[in-house]
């Protein structure tokens, strides 16, 4: 029997972090914060790895460990798989993840945001700080994995979410 985490615990947890690193911590240098966000993310994503191919024999190619990440990895994580992977055989891959369970509860209207800055644009930038944990999880597994590369995040449309994986060669 595996060991789960309550899922609001989970998103309990990545709201007090991005809260606490964005306006507390590093509150003047919001790149900082998603730094440190995103090497959380990575420490996680590197641990969660070596849990879960423990008892399988190592990878032969990128694709075959990009496809390890979209069914068992993101299985285990949030309980279903990727929706979509494409790549351009080329060390590109978009993982589309239609309904990407931590961003289902967030709202994108930007109304209840103030200040000096676009309010579209301010509440991107907000979203876009709970995104560095997960690129950093999944940069730690492929890490892991014996794959170096560079992971960003694109939200589409809310609760849809899209991980573009560059393989550094």
């Amino acid at each position: 029997m595996g060991r789960e985490v309550s899922e609001s615990c989970i998103d309990s947890l990545l709201t007090e972090m991005v809260s606490s690193y964005c306006n507390r911590f590093y509150s003047n240098t919001p790149e900082l914060a998603a730094r440190r966000i995103e090497a959380i993310g990575y420490q996680v994503g590197h641990q969660l790895s070596e849990r879960y191919t423990m008892e399988r024999p190592r990878f032969t190619d990128h694709l075959e460990a990009i496809k390890f990440i979209c069914k068992d990895f993101w299985s285990e994580l949030f309980k279903k798989q990727i929706d979509n992977l494409k790549t351009n055989h080329k060390g590109t891959f978009v993982l589309q993840d239609n309904k990407f369970r931590w961003l289902s509860r967030m709202s994108g209207d930007p109304s209840v945001e103030n200040g000096t800055q676009d309010p579209e644009s301010k509440a991107a930038q907000a979203m876009s700080m709970y995104l560095y944990f997960p690129c950093g999880i999944i940069r730690g597994a492929l890490s892991n994995l014996g794959i170096p590369c560079a992971v960003s995040a694109d939200i589409s449309s809310l609760p849809a979410c899209s991980f573009v994986i560059r393989i550094k060669v």
